[in-house]
């Protein structure tokens, strides 16, 4: 078992007094280009992170423990906590029919919460395995994304896509995923960062943010309203020549959604014939887009994307819904703490709060340990 894995059995051994019947862990994400696409029917580009949220579970009565924040909330209660998260997941699997029965749980990961990584993708996740194979369910890990998402949607209230959860399912080590967040269809794309000489550099500008209580649901409300002026089932479906027929907010949410699908679809033909120049060019664009049409960036993450490209980056962009978390930046090897340095200094200038840096490498999806 991982170390995060082993945590999790340690805290429900001490915390129950048994031990777990199976413990699993499940990857945060970033996504590489492909932002606000997902809950629009279009294409999005995420990898796995070698951060993960580990849960070790048993059947019985005694709630869920967390590690992180060393506390114990009860199962059933809905309370806006961490643990509505793993409620969502067994309150979907029951309204599916699955029928998971008592159990108890202790979670532990380093998943930085509410920085765009994923994290409550990676506590679905996480829990969604571990009580199928609890209860010995055997549900494909694309379904199990289905009743994650389902959880985020109508249980935690956040109208999330369906890309976080697929990437902490299905996501392979050494490799982003194409997800045709329409059909639901995902294939692996080859991300060799090591072989181009690059490192994937997270900048986490520590603003957070609760999707629920930013402007996520607004944006998502905005293209569907363009999509009915538009007369189609989702901005999937617009083309820009459509977009003369919209204006004010909802054209400039429908223009970036048009053209980010657009980009993600290139950025897969660069990765496949290993063109990290042309990958980062349409990195910087989904940012531009997402600051100037989506409107969802900050001081702090067009900082460090201004900065980036100074200092040579191929690409940066934020990742994630933005409205503070973190930005991503491909660099050249050896690079990161000269990247870092500068724009720990350009933010203390600024009066920003200081940011944390992470190299990730493209790791594996969810599992189970135990």
């Amino acid at each position: 078992m991982r170390e995060m894995e082993q945590r999790a059995s340690r805290a429900y051994t001490k915390k129950f007094g048994a031990e777990p019947e199976v413990v699993a862990s499940a990857p945060g994400r970033v996504n590489l280009i492909g932002e606000h696409t997902d809950y629009n029917g279009g294409f999005v580009l995420p990898c796995a992170i070698d951060r993960r949220i580990a849960v070790a579970v048993g059947t019985g009565e005694g709630g869920l423990y967390s590690t992180d924040f060393d506390e114990t909330r009860q199962v059933g209660e809905k309370d806006s906590s961490w643990a509505d998260y793993p409620r969502g997941v067994a309150w979907a699997m029951d309204e599916a029919g699955y029928g998971v029965g008592a159990f108890r749980a202790a979670f532990a990961g380093d998943v930085p919460p509410g920085s765009g990584l994923s994290s409550s993708a990676a506590i679905e996740a996480a829990t969604a395995l571990a009580l199928d194979a609890l209860s010995g369910l055997g549900t494909s890990r694309k379904n199990l994304a289905v009743l994650c998402q389902r959880a985020e949607n109508e249980y935690v209230g956040v109208g999330s896509g369906i890309m976080d959860q697929y990437a902490s399912l299905l996501c392979e080590a050494g490799a982003a995923l194409l997800v045709d967040c329409r059909s639901l269809e995902a294939q692996s794309v080859p991300l060799d960062l090591e072989d181009a000489g690059l490192a994937l550099v997270v900048c986490d500008t520590r603003v957070e943010r609760g999707l629920a209580d930013t402007g996520y649901n607004d944006r998502r409300a905005a293209c569907e309203r363009a999509a009915r002026e538009l007369g189609v089932k989702e901005l999937r479906d617009a083309t820009e020549e459509s977009l003369g027929l919209l204006s004010g907010e909802e054209l400039k949410r429908a223009r970036h959604v048009v053209s980010e699908n657009a980009r993600v679809l290139e950025a897969v033909e660069a990765l496949e014939d290993s063109k990290f120049d042309e990958f980062g060019r349409l990195m910087y664009a989904s940012h531009a887009s997402l600051r100037d049409d989506y409107e969802v960036s900050t001081r702090e993450l067009d900082a460090f994307v201004e900065i980036s490209e100074e200092h040579g980056a191929r690409g940066a962009r934020l990742t994630g819904a933005g409205f503070g978390g973190c930005a991503i930046a491909l660099v050249a090897e050896g690079k990161t703490a000269a990247l870092a340095k500068a724009c720990a200094e350009v933010f203390a200038g600024r009066g920003f709060e200081e940011p944390v840096f992470y190299e990730f490498v493209p790791s594996a999806g969810a599992e189970v340990a135990l």
